[in-house]
């Protein structure tokens, strides 16, 4: 067997259609048991993503579509709803560190033109929600200026004594943005400039208006419509602000949680302050600027947290510390079947334990006898076969020959016209059209005898005047070898079922809907990217 430059091979598995987890970097540094076992919860409807880790080796996979046609995948940007009210404490927390403020200051006194039972509230009763000030000031994504932001909190009555009671407020948090942009002369700017920052490094930004969370969007699902906020809405921002108006892919806000606890965000003695400022529910949970902390009987560690959505974007998004480990969490998604919050309620637990991730209520079982029904050899029109075989948990299938390969062939990163263009570009550099293609023919007839044909694909079998050779190359930019492998196995895909005599490739990560394959008798068809591929079993 002959290698050439390997250190590029990573990048040929993934546009010579396979299906090996461990080299698609829509899910870099995940566990293949990890992100089948996530794919389950795909199937089940959940279309989002998720990133977790503690720093070294994290792990972020995507699944679902962000919209009609594109995948989501790691840089997929979701509207993180009140998760943001975490970067405003983290702001505040930060200022009162600094010695901008105190806490315990009354608001009325550090912003101008609040009265009313507003004005007597304690900056630490906003950050812990114990102001008892009404829920929200107006409606998502209907202008509203900050004067009258500032005439609305001052006509709000509270429910309860303040600092007696929690109970969730928008409000609060709006009154809290106000006392940052008061403070610093520009909320949105002094988040984008000191607070959405990880080691440096710019993340994220606003869901509407500047500065934009640059990227491509997921497109939310509410009351079973795509939303249409697609971050359009020109302001004023106001209703939002500070406690709903952020957005960034899941990978980020994974990176910001953590940045955030281990004082990379805001400075350690903050982080200190952060923590130490807190509100007991008398549940077993206590409240903390921006979040809230849980006691060990729910998830099986200390964990810390915070969650958003329910908004008009149809997006929900989870965030987790857990102190024990130094690991963080986060998750976003944007459908209805399964959303963010639930995905995390569900697998927390078992992550924490380090079990395996439990399957949803109503994922197909495995039939071993029906496994065992759908092994054979299955040929394309074209001549082109499908290997079957029947493993614990799925279907093994071996695509031997192009059109093989590429319908079972699916990837946030190329598309089925990429594999194809890859193709011809192989066929034409082993037809020794070019100086590097001749290089490479008189390569392998000098190791293997000289070729007399055969189909030459990404990955191509080659007839010489010795043994045929199985091997797959991937090109450099200007049309020459950049790697190659002769003497190799098939591509092999994973197939589980899903139901009803319905299968799909094992790992949903970055791969949209994915590759679907059903059997009836001895038809096998494959629905991908590549379009709708049926091949016979042979006799």
């Amino acid at each position: 067997m002959r290698r050439i430059s390997m250190a590029l091979a990573a990048a040929l598995l993934a546009a010579a259609c396979t299906a090996d987890p461990e080299t698609d970097t829509a899910t870099a540094g995940c566990d293949s048991a990890f992100t089948s076992a996530l794919s389950r919860w795909a199937d089940a409807g959940f279309s989002g993503a998720l990133a977790i880790g503690d720093g070294a080796g994290d792990c972020r996979a995507a699944f679902g579509m962000a919209d009609e046609s594109t995948p989501n995948t790691d840089e997929t940007v979701f509207a993180i709803g009140s998760i943001s009210k975490a970067f405003t404490a983290a702001a505040v927390i930060g200022l009162a560190d600094e010695g901008a403020f105190a806490l315990e200051d009354r608001a009325g006194a550090l912003l101008p033109g609040l009265e009313g039972p507003a004005a007597d509230t304690t900056v630490e009763q906003l950050l812990l929600r114990t102001s008892g000030l009404g829920g929200v000031l107006g409606e998502d994504h209907r202008p509203l200026e900050r004067d009258e932001a500032i005439a609305r909190l001052s006509a709000l009555n509270p429910a309860f004594e303040p600092g007696t009671e929690f109970s969730y407020s928008n409000a609060g948090y709006v009154l809290l943005a106000l006392i940052v942009d008061e403070t610093t002369g520009d909320y949105r700017g002094y988040l984008a400039e000191e607070i959405l920052r990880v080691d440096g490094e710019p993340i994220g930004g606003f869901w509407d208006g500047e500065p934009a969370a640059p990227g491509p969007r997921a497109v939310g699902v509410v009351d079973g419509q795509p939303s249409r906020q697609n971050g359009e809405f020109a302001g004023p921002h106001w209703a939002l602000a500070g406690n709903g108006d952020l957005a960034m892919t899941a990978a980020e806000l994974h990176a910001w949680t953590r940045g955030l606890f281990t004082g990379e965000v805001i400075a350690p003695e903050a982080v200190d302050l952060l923590l130490g400022t807190g509100f007991d529910n008398g549940d077993g949970t206590e409240e903390l600027p921006g979040w809230v902390s849980v006691g060990p009987d729910v998830f099986g560690a200390p964990l810390i947290t915070a969650s958003g959505g329910g908004g008009d974007t149809g997006h929900n998004a989870v965030a987790a510390w857990l102190p024990e480990t130094g690991t963080a969490l986060a998750a976003a998604s944007n459908s209805e079947a399964v959303i963010a919050g639930e995905l995390v309620e569900a697998i927390a637990p078992a992550f924490i334990a380090g079990d395996p991730i439990p399957a949803p209520e109503g994922a197909a079982e495995v039939d071993p006898a029906e496994l065992q029904a759908r092994e054979g050899v299955y040929t394309i029109e074209s001549g082109s076969t499908f290997h079957v075989t029947a493993t614990e948990d799925g279907l093994e299938v071996a695509a031997d020959g192009a059109d093989a390969a590429a319908a079972l062939f699916s990837s946030s990163e190329f598309s089925a016209d990429d594999v194809a263009a890859h193709e011809a570009d192989v066929l034409a550099l082993l037809n020794g059209g070019t100086d590097a293609g001749r290089d490479e023919r008189e390569a392998i007839e000098a190791d293997l005898g000289a070729i007399e044909g055969g189909e030459l694909h990404t990955y191509v079998r080659i007839r010489t005047a010795g043994d045929g050779v199985l091997g797959w190359y991937t090109l450099e930019e200007h049309g020459g070898v950049g790697a190659v492998s002769l003497g190799v196995e098939p591509p092999a895909f994973t197939l589980v079922p899903t139901g009803d005599g319905e299968y799909r490739q094992a790992d949903l990560a970055g791969a949209g809907a994915g590759v679907r394959v059903s059997f009836e008798d001895d038809l096998m068809t494959a629905h991908g990217t590549a379009g709708t591929v049926e091949a016979r079993r042979d006799a």
